[in-house]
């Protein structure tokens, strides 16, 4: 299926992991325009010009640091959970570039690197993150996130995360299978049983977004998406939080 939102493809170098965002082995990227392209679709089926960003398996934080960088007028605020400890430290120091402090700060990090390391990738990154910091609109407030451990099929925990914040999106990626494990009791559920607990904990007009690789999310059991599309090698499905009872 057509891009409907994100149609220009632009240069997302920028962007990339490992660059400017920090990243580590076991901790995958996502494709930039395929982001943009989830989030807005979501928020679209939301019905609200601005919406609170959920990631509940966020790993690194790539996909919600990049969202914020991309959309900052749509995204009034971001979280990030996780129940691996390396995984939130990871993402905790890519949400805090999400303004221009963050940006300059981790630039002149990188520049430090390039000196000590003689590798232009630093000076590039760096460059990179100026770019960045420039591109930022004047007077634009950062995009405050949090960062939490929760398990993603445990609603007590992922309750208390949230800590009465109330999503109006969700958007995760889940490799699962490929280069990282469902971690936790019930791992074994899968994207059913993490679909079964964030509806226990949503507003009822969130919607949940989630990517996964292959040519559909496959669910024995569990709610029935409003939309499904796929693009390269993901497909993606959108799920209401209480689906509308006519569907």
């Amino acid at each position: 299926m057509a891009y409907r939102y994100a149609l220009v493809r632009e240069n997302y170098e920028d962007l990339a992991s490992g660059g400017v965002l920090r990243s580590a082995p076991g901790f995958p990227a996502f494709p930039v325009r395929l982001a943009s392209e989830m989030f807005q679709r979501a928020l679209a089926l939301h019905g609200e010009p601005a919406a609170l960003v959920w990631d509940p398996c966020c790993g690194s934080g790539y996909l919600l640091t990049v969202l914020a960088l991309l959309h900052p007028r749509q995204i009034t605020a971001v979280l990030g959970t996780d129940i691996d400890p390396a995984a939130l430290h990871l993402a905790e120091q890519n949400l805090a570039l999400l303004g221009r402090e963050g940006l300059i700060a981790r630039a002149a990090d990188l520049d430090t690197h390039a000196e000590r390391f003689g590798k232009p990738s630093y000076t590039a990154a760096a460059q990179a993150a100026r770019r960045l910091a420039r591109g930022l609109a004047t007077g634009q407030s950062d995009v405050t996130h949090a960062v939490h451990r929760a398990d993603v099929f445990d609603p007590d925990q992922l309750r208390r995360a949230l800590d009465g914040r109330r999503p109006g999106v969700v958007i995760t990626d889940v490799p699962y299978g490929e280069q990282t494990a469902w971690r936790g009791p019930d791992g074994a559920s899968g994207v059913a049983g993490m679909l079964r607990a964030l509806r226990v904990v949503l507003p009822a007009n969130a919607v949940i977004a989630v990517a996964v690789r292959g040519r559909r999310l496959r669910l024995d059991d569990g709610p029935r998406a409003q939309t499904t599309f796929r693009i390269g090698t993901r497909a993606v499905a959108l799920f209401r939080a209480r689906p509308d009872p006519a569907h």
